[in-house]
């Protein structure tokens, strides 16, 4: 027995570490992909996106606290591939930090569901969650490069913008699709991979015309998203979201299609405005179906019940189940 105890207490440390290590790769390799698209914003560098900050608000939100070691190594790991060890580096390792965790607080205070059943669920991670969690890293990021020189003071708000808008559209896109892979049940129905399919060839025609097409056809995304949330919900609305945030920005790195002949910023505030409408659209639209359609499902499983009970009171039997009450409203056992 002691045997036994012995190697459960030296399992859950090494399962812990594995666990630490495992966020910690899924942070640095979501950061050196956010990396490869980056815009140039009053002489600094941003990413559009930012996917590391829906990769740390997704752990939080799954594994607690516990995944705070592994998020703070992935944000020292891809400060490292950037630049080398500076005192600067601690102020963005602590601004990094601290919004994830930041958003996951509030959104346990308010009591967030992960499944995105619920519209406050999808109101709660858009503004809770995403815009005002990533105030604190855009704030201290910006801050740090103003204070060290390395940004004028007249530059600050629209980096500042950029780096938080990037930071938000990570925690909009990245963290629903986490979570939903985290509570998605294999395999689907043969049906629904037939329609699935249908929908995916319709979006890798429609959304390389609108991201790189020079006639502005953006537009043409969102009935793509109203579409996929009808039929799929959260899973195809927040994955065309995806593809087409990402083809957006592509595009817009490059700056072709409906970004050609614009300046840096007004590429940056044109893409940002189009992903951050385009998230809202595919969260809250799908979580209002969601919402809607489970509660459809709770009346029509009342109203089964009633019949039942109906049934049973017609045939002069006590419902199935309860026992019969006598005249007092007391029921006999």
């Amino acid at each position: 027995m002691a045997v036994v105890v012995g190697i459960q207490d030296l399992r859950r440390p090494a399962l812990y570490a594995l666990q630490t290590l495992a966020v910690a790769a899924c942070y640095f390799a979501a950061g050196r992909l956010g990396l490869m698209r980056q815009l140039v914003v009053q002489g600094a560098v941003v990413t559009p996106i930012w996917p590391p900050t829906g990769v740390a608000v997704a752990c939080l939100l799954i594994f607690g606290m516990r995944s705070l070691p592994g998020i703070t190594l992935g944000v020292l790991l891809v400060v490292l591939s950037i630049t080398s060890l500076r005192p600067a580096v601690i102020g963005t390792l602590v601004g990094n930090t601290a919004a994830p965790v930041c958003a996951y607080l509030m959104l346990r205070g308010v009591g967030f569901r992960r499944d995105l059943s619920r519209l406050r669920d999808g109101v709660a991670l858009v503004f809770l969650g995403a815009l005002a969690g990533m105030l604190i890293s855009a704030t201290v990021g910006v801050g740090l490069l103003v204070l060290l020189d390395k940004l004028d003071e007249s530059g600050f708000w629209p980096v500042w913008l950029a780096w938080w808008v990037g930071d938000a559209m990570g925690v909009l896109i990245v963290t629903p699709i986490l979570l939903l892979l985290h509570a998605t049940r294999w395999p689907p129905g043969p049906s629904r991979w037939k329609e699935a399919s249908g929908l995916a060839l319709i979006a890798c025609g429609l959304v390389p015309l609108a991201a790189y097409s020079g006639l502005s056809l953006l537009f043409l995304v969102y009935p793509l998203l109203i579409l996929a949330a009808l039929r799929f919900q959260l899973a195809g609305s927040i994955l065309c979201a995806l593809f087409a945030s990402t083809a957006a920005t592509i595009a817009a790195t490059d700056q072709t299609g409906p970004f050609a002949r614009l300046t840096h910023v007004e590429v940056m505030i044109k893409l940002q405005a189009f992903n951050g409408s385009m998230a809202l659209t595919a969260l809250l639209l799908s979580a209002v179906i969601t919402e809607q359609r489970n509660t459809r499902r709770s009346v029509e499983r009342a109203c089964q019940d009633l019949v039942e009970v109906l049934e049973h009171l017609t045939a002069g039997d006590a419902p199935r189940g309860r026992p019969p009450k006598d005249a007092d409203g007391l029921r006999h056992q």
